[in-house]
């Protein structure tokens, strides 16, 4: 996935979390945050950030924040990057574990929910629910970083699909590059980290990836080991 018109700046403060302040050229602006999360371990004041201008006028933020530095660890924190990522990877066939696709949509409905990817292959037919992470301790990656409901009920239909014949899988992507293992986050959402070993133990597909991150751009890295 591209980005266009990248700008650099420091990061000021995050007001709410659909906008920041951040200082482009010594002036301040008021930037669109593309993630809803909180990314308080990564949005700290006096951090380099990177952002995309946009190209519409009628807007009213002219940029966007979409990675911004940890260290010397630039992570991507576009909460729409991950479902394009995996998109196009699974196009491409770069994701081992389900192969060569014949055909994939994005945002099919099943049951209750909206999976992010349907796919066919010459196994059968699946579904892919792709899942950002962003939230980092010395190499150790945790997903989700605040509690999530809407997560849960994608997990719990995910069984579901499985036990109507389809093929399932929860793919991680780690919006950064060079991690040491995944795991669910115990500790903020005790209930999402039980749903994810149910569907393990279900019969669905558990994946994580990490991502190579530049200033313009978030590509498919390589595959995570998972700790359930």
């Amino acid at each position: 996935m591209k980005y266009y018109n990248i700008e650099k700046a420091i990061f000021i403060d995050r007001p709410n979390r659909f906008l920041a302040k951040v200082q482009i050229d010594g002036m301040e602006e008021t930037v669109h945050v593309k993630n809803t999360g909180r990314c308080k371990e990564i949005l700290i004041p006096g951090t380099e950030v990177y952002l995309e201008e946009s190209n519409n006028p009628a807007r009213k933020t002219r940029y966007s924040l979409v990675s911004a530095y940890k260290g010397e660890k630039l992570i991507n924190i576009d909460s729409q990057s991950p479902n394009a990522v995996i998109f196009e990877s699974l196009k491409n066939e770069q994701i081992q574990e389900i192969g060569k696709i014949f055909t994939a949509k994005r945002e099919v409905t099943f049951g209750d929910s909206r999976f992010d990817i349907y796919f066919e292959n010459q196994i059968g037919k699946g579904f892919v629910e792709v899942k950002g992470a962003t939230l980092e301790n010395e190499g150790l990656v945790m997903f989700p970083d605040a509690p999530t409901e809407r997560g849960r009920k994608h997990i719990y239909e995910m069984i579901k699909a499985v036990e109507s014949g389809y093929l399932g899988y929860i793919l991680f992507l780690i919006q950064m590059q060079g991690v040491k293992a995944f795991t669910p986050n115990a500790v903020t959402d005790p209930e999402f980290a039980k749903a994810i070993r149910l569907c393990a133990q279900r019969g669905v597909n558990i994946l994580a990836y990490d991502s190579i991150i530049l200033k313009d751009e978030i590509r498919l890295g390589d595959k995570v080991p998972i700790i359930l």
